[in-house]
């Protein structure tokens, strides 16, 4: 039997014939050109919906240098921040029409970052995020010289590597959050506030500790812990047995976690004998027991300004870096002592 010719997806011409205009006016239906009559643009829509017709992106990235594309690059860490930036970036991009092409590393050397950054130029993006955390993810940047864009979503500050304008730092301001955190701490009346810090190879960490410093929280040396609710838990234990603080400052909401129930274990009563405030406030934060106060990020809105930053560099704008303010959470894990 005679093997039947495969079936050519629908193309322009297509479009064209069954909408009874010309191959040009299909074009300017597609980059939305404003010179085209309403029934002539709608005649059209309803063909390329008729046909499943789908633009050819590659060909169109050469012939107008626009691919529509953007490359983010993102740890695989499943913990709140980042995860929660990587999805305030895709919905921020789809609302000004580009899509995200997303590479998750375990690793970031510069080899490593290099391969994700190559892989998405040899898919023309027009412009690169990378969601930058740790310290290691911004030295290995700093290596790789991007001929595209490129914004870090961290709280670390300006991150080296493309010529001057081309890469351009946005984050939250974690150093002013734990900072109105321990005032509010302070204000109640607590005269020291203890500090479980996270993980000191992350920015965002580094940020809070100095926060925590700049408000003169009057407790000794800052705890290093890592991001889990367990880790707070252990921590919670133990300072049950060496003496409890009248108030901490946690890491984060999943820190604040271990800690309350650490407490709970051992009838200490939150915030009766020792206040408790979080950072990030994490979905649920506000159903803990009791209702942790915390420190609000808005990642939306990181994701708006992050690819407003972006299209802006694209589009051969002069960016300055942008961190957003957090807001603190008052709820009913923080009182005045006893």
């Amino acid at each position: 039997m005679p093997v039947p010719a495969p079936v050519r997806p629908p193309a322009m011409s297509d479009v064209a014939v069954l909408a009874g205009v010309s191959h040009q006016t299909v074009s300017r239906v597609l980059n939305d050109h404003p010179s085209v009559r309403p029934e002539t643009r709608e005649r059209v829509l309803a063909a390329i919906a008729e046909l499943g017709y789908r633009r050819n992106s590659a060909a169109r990235a050469l012939v107008t240098r626009r691919s529509g594309a953007l490359g983010v690059v993102a740890t695989s860490s499943a913990h709140h921040g980042p995860a929660s930036t990587l999805l305030g970036l895709e919905r921020a991009a789809r609302e000004v029409g580009y899509f995200l092409s997303v590479a998750t590393i375990d690793r970031f050397d510069a080899g490593t970052l290099r391969g994700a950054l190559d892989h998405f130029l040899d898919q023309a993006v027009e412009g690169i995020a990378v969601i930058a955390p740790q310290v290691d993810v911004a030295d290995a940047l700093a290596e790789f010289a991007a001929p595209v864009p490129v914004v870090t979503v961290t709280s670390g500050g300006v991150v080296a590597g493309a010529g001057a304008g081309r890469v351009v730092s946005v984050g939250v301001d974690q150093r002013a959050g734990a900072r109105d955190a321990t005032r509010h701490l302070l204000d109640l009346g607590h005269r020291e506030v203890l500090h479980l810090a996270g993980p000191q190879d992350w920015f965002d960490a580094r940020e809070r500790l100095a926060g925590w410093r700049e408000a003169d929280a009057g407790a000794p040396d800052p705890v290093v812990v890592d991001w889990e609710a367990e880790s707070g838990y252990r921590e919670g234990l133990r300072l049950v047995d060496a003496g409890l603080p009248s108030a901490v400052l946690a890491a984060n909401d999943q820190v604040a976690l271990g800690l309350l129930r650490a407490f709970w274990e051992r009838g200490v009563r939150v915030p009766d004998d020792v206040s408790v405030v979080g950072f990030d406030d994490v979905a649920g934060s506000a159903f803990f027991v009791p209702p942790l106060t915390t420190v609000r990020q808005d990642f939306p809105a990181l994701g708006r300004s992050a690819i407003d930053a972006l299209v802006r560099v694209i589009g051969g704008e002069e960016v300055a870096p942008t961190l957003l303010p957090a807001s603190l959470v008052v709820r009913g894990s923080s009182g005045v002592p006893r």
